[in-house]
């Protein structure tokens, strides 16, 4: 039966009253600082402010390789967003980041199957000779594999490092495999390779090549390096099955152009009776040059954003300041977060706790900590609310995250708002890196975990100092 136009909007009014009836069931359910903290998660839940932060930042800035012309662009967008944002404070803190340029890259094989493969620079790798560079294959399972080569196997041939890298909830295959990435350079040539490429450090099957930073040694020979898109991988598999001798030549026209200037952009929520002591909340700002940068790390960007600007509009300030710290080149080797704890070394006994979300936008599902071990237990009753936002209580084992994963070592207690990262691998550091993976239902949920961790660490009365020992 066909309802009239006036009875389906009674209809939507009575939803919407019955809807905050129990919105406002639930939040009598607690008192004090509890009750802000739901009060929190339903204002994020029902916010799109975070998604709209990242699609302004993907759209309008795009891929920001730090360094380059489009990362000082991305300062500028992130200092007119926070400042029109109304936060208490916001400015900027100079740093000085590597600027390397992609140039092109291209490979193929020339024997014994001639075909065209799938490939990318990795993030600091030199180029290869204008003519290219053209020798044998050898394969490797992993990069302790290459280690034990003989090196009369190895030299002037290109090292080939097919180790996949696992799916798992909590990312973990990407630390097991990534070492290939970072490392298998040097390894390669101090055994006499004359290059390397890598199988992607992904989980996708898709015929991208995933890139990401790589380090050389000083007295090693540096050699040009690559990473191979997946199914590229699996088919210089099948050709060695079939042929002794694999032959590929590889272009690539990277360059290094020194130093420049970017800058960690900073804005703050003026904490209310402990203003110089800090509860830090941060994303990295910089993103790879090969897709737009959505999920690493404007995910993160807009995420700590939001549920800084969360707390910032509440009648009452939380006791400490909520700062949030938008990093610099955090891709080409945690540049941002080095100069930070270096700049601030005079106020680190003032930082609270430390957070920093750089793993996309999949939902929180965990909060871990790394404090005072005879804390725990209290910190997690007092965070105990956030169950109703689907974060579980965790261990004691946490990093913080990236950009800030060296302030433990400087007596800063810091956590990890866990999320699910099942798929996460299959876009990082690829062209598939954009808006469209982004759920903004899980964005929201992030803002709300974020900006209830941020405003009762504000609160807690807790002593968090000295922390564990890390494991």
């Amino acid at each position: 039966m066909k309802r009239s136009p006036i009875t389906v909007l009674f209809g939507l009014i009575f939803v919407s009253l019955i809807g905050c009836q129990q919105t406002n069931e639930q939040a009598t359910q607690y008192t004090g600082d509890d009750a802000v903290a739901i009060s929190l998660q339903q204002q994020a839940l029902n916010s799109n402010l975070a998604y709209e932060l990242v699609e302004s930042l993907t759209v309008e800035v795009g891929p920001r390789l730090a360094g380059s012309d489009k990362d000082l662009v991305a300062v500028e967008w992130a200092v007119n967003k926070l400042k029109g944002l109304g936060f208490d404070k916001v400015y900027q803190e100079a740093v000085q980041v590597p600027v390397w340029e992609r140039g092109h890259a291209s490979a193929s094989v020339t024997h014994p199957y001639p075909q065209p493969l799938v490939i990318t620079a990795l993030g600091g790798s030199v180029a290869t000779p204008k003519a290219g560079l053209q020798a044998d294959i050898i394969r490797f399972d992993t990069l302790a594999a290459l280690k034990e080569a003989n090196s009369e196997d190895v030299k002037g041939k290109i090292v080939f490092i097919d180790h996949k890298t696992e799916r798992h909830k909590t990312g973990k295959g990407y630390g097991i495999t990534v070492g290939g990435r970072s490392r298998g350079a040097v390894a390669a040539a101090e055994k006499g390779a004359v290059g390397i490429v890598i199988r992607s450090i992904g989980t996708d099957h898709d015929r991208m090549a995933h890139t990401g930073m790589m380090r050389y040694k000083e007295g090693v020979a540096r050699i040009p390096a690559a990473a191979l898109s997946s199914p590229d991988a699996d088919q210089l598999n099948l050709m060695l099955k079939r042929s002794d001798s694999v032959t590929i030549n590889l272009s690539m026209s990277p360059q290094s152009h020194g130093v420049a200037t970017s800058y960690n952009v900073i804005a703050e929520v003026t904490g209310a009776t402990k203003p110089d002591e800090i509860v830090l909340i941060g994303a990295h700002l910089d993103s790879w040059d090969e897709g737009t940068g959505a999920i690493d790390d404007g995910a993160g960007v807009g995420i700590v954003t939001a549920a800084g600007k969360l707390i910032q509009d509440l009648p009452q300030k939380p006791a400490r300041t909520v700062r949030v710290v938008l990093y610099a080149a955090e891709e080409v080797g945690l540049v941002g977060g080095k100069t930070y704890a270096k700049d601030h070394a005079d106020e680190l006994d003032k930082h609270y706790i430390a957070a920093e979300s750089d793993f996309g936008a999949g939902r929180i599902y965990q909060l871990d900590f790394r404090v005072n071990e005879q804390v725990l237990p209290a910190l997690q009753n007092l965070t105990a609310v956030m169950a109703n936002n689907g974060v579980a209580k965790g261990n004691n084992t946490a990093s913080g995250g990236p950009d800030v994963s060296m302030l433990p070592n400087l007596g800063v207690p810091v956590a990890s708002l866990r999320q699910d990262g099942t798929d996460y691998f299959d876009y990082h550091h690829t062209p598939n890196d954009t808006l469209d993976k982004i759920e903004p239902a899980a964005l929201a949920q992030n803002v709300a975990a974020y900006a209830q961790f941020a405003y009762l660490m504000a609160q807690s009365e807790l002593q968090l100092r000295p922390i564990a020992k890390k494991q």
